[in-house]
């Protein structure tokens, strides 16, 4: 658009500007002044930033060509080589892993026996009358075992439980085990 003139009815004289976008100035303001003030910086780090990426791509294409290539003999000697040895390892662990398992197993068989002969013993001195506890004496020899047994009779005094007037509740008769209620009224506290 030209300049275009208006006149009022007072004489004033008014010119028109074509419209300019006030964003791209700043921005273009502001794009100078980082230029002028870190402008060899940014340079600096464009141009290591450029060679370090042709340095990754060279690299990177050296080793795609380094694996594609046949294997020459002395490099399928040596590749045989390490497979062989780590056959030889991985027969010595599985070796040793089987010598343990014959161990634990041998352990898990003496646990379950040793279980199974305090059970026999727990029932044993069930039949005679005496009570279980919860722990299995230690096995004793014959002469040992003659002598307790000759040693210990069974009481055959037998007390009722419960008598009549049994009340859980109440407090009464229970020995150590009696029930109280609880206190009332508001808890004491701060």
């Amino acid at each position: 658009m030209d300049d275009v003139e208006i006149t009022d009815e007072g004489g004033y004289h008014v010119e028109k500007e074509p419209p300019k976008n006030q964003d791209l100035t700043s921005l273009s303001l502001t794009a100078g002044e980082l230029l002028s003030q870190y402008g060899w910086y940014l340079l600096l780090v464009s141009v290591l930033g450029y060679l370090l990426i042709q340095y990754l791509s060279k690299k990177r294409s050296s080793q795609s060509s380094q694996s594609s290539t046949p294997a020459t003999p002395q490099d399928s000697a040596f590749v045989a080589r390490r497979q062989e040895a780590m056959e030889a390892a991985r027969r010595k662990m599985q070796v040793e892993l089987d010598a343990k398992a014959v161990l634990f197993k041998e352990k898990q068989k003496q646990q379950e026996e040793e279980k199974r002969r305090q059970k026999i013993e727990i029932w044993d001195s069930m039949k005679q009358g005496k009570s279980y506890k919860g722990n299995a004496k230690p096995p004793q020899t014959t002469e040992e075992a003659s002598s307790s047994t000759t040693a210990q009779k069974p009481t055959t005094d037998k007390k009722p439980l419960r008598s009549a007037g049994y009340n859980p509740l109440s407090g009464e008769a229970g020995g150590s085990c009696a029930w109280r209620p609880g206190r009332r009224g508001p808890s004491s506290g701060g």
